[in-house]
């Protein structure tokens, strides 16, 4: 079920979907956040919402500058500090959800890792797709922040067209093309929904390069942790093997075929492979 609730002077879009009230059959399955990716929406979820729904409680969310999902004008709005205290405001007093599991793809992924850094009481378990702790070198997020500003400047002065056309042709995303016609539509569809003055606000304001470093923080994580990657991105099959090595109770799984976005590229063994991580016992 879709819902926007009001939190502080935002307007939040999520769904909520499966039971709220588990059985003692299902008591172990504790509630999963999902939240997307840049371009993305709460939307982006559904093979994975479909598959967890039946007796997991599932929350996804559209972030600041996506979906139907409003936090105002001012870029402040759309930082990671805030974007994370709007998700955990929204699960634990709309929706009286104390604790839950979390998992993040790209953008949200970084959401998570985030959330799990600053709000570890209210999480089970974390999983990462396609997710970075951002940038080391000062000098290299700045130049990340200048590249952010220069992309949302171009999204809002030559529209959304052309905006998407060029964030699709980014060799980052080259392994979607082998994707069925009909899903690569309907992601464009969902991309072309999206309001250029929001992306803009969103990159500047929790783009790669306006987030704070996160590596050194890593080893203070204790939640089981499962780091997900294509094994056709080869540069976040990096990072999420330097996520496992560095956190305690964390391993890396590789989805075979995949770029960028295994959960779009192969939704079954991706989503095998996070609901194996999900109902494990420990």
């Amino acid at each position: 079920m879709n819902r926007r609730v009001a939190i502080g002077t935002a307007t939040v879009e999520f769904s909520d979907e499966g039971p709220s009230a588990l059985s003692s059959e299902t008591a172990a399955r504790d509630p999963v956040v999902l939240l997307h990716g840049f371009t993305g929406s709460k939307e982006s979820w559904r093979d994975l919402r479909q598959q967890l729904r039946p007796d997991r409680r599932v929350v996804s969310i559209d972030l600041p500058g996506h979906g139907g999902t409003r936090v105002g004008i001012d870029v402040e709005n759309y930082s990671i500090e805030r974007a994370a205290a709007m998700v955990i405001r929204l699960l634990a007093e709309v929706l009286a959800v104390p604790r839950f599991s979390i998992l993040g793809y790209s953008m949200g992924g970084r959401l998570a890792l985030f959330i799990a850094l600053n709000y570890g009481a209210h999480i089970n378990r974390l999983v990462l797709e396609s997710a970075s702790p951002g940038i080391a070198d000062s000098g290299d997020r700045a130049a990340r922040r200048h590249a952010d500003a220069e992309l949302a400047a171009f999204a809002e002065s030559a529209g959304i067209e052309a905006f998407v056309k060029r964030w699709e042709a980014i060799p980052l995303f080259e392994s979607m093309a082998r994707m069925p016609a009909e899903k690569i539509d309907r992601i464009r569809l969902e991309r072309l929904a999206c309001c250029v003055k929001e992306l803009g606000r969103s990159l500047r304001g929790m783009g790669t390069g306006a987030q704070p470093w996160l590596g050194d923080e890593l080893p203070a994580l204790r939640m089981p942790i499962l780091a997900i990657a294509g094994a056709l991105d080869l540069k976040f099959t990096v990072i999420g093997e330097q996520i496992a090595a560095l956190v305690s109770d964390a391993r890396f799984e590789a989805i075979g075929g995949a770029g960028h976005a295994p959960h779009l590229e192969r939704p079954r063994e991706f989503n095998r492979v996070v609901t194996d991580f999900l109902n494990c016992e420990r």
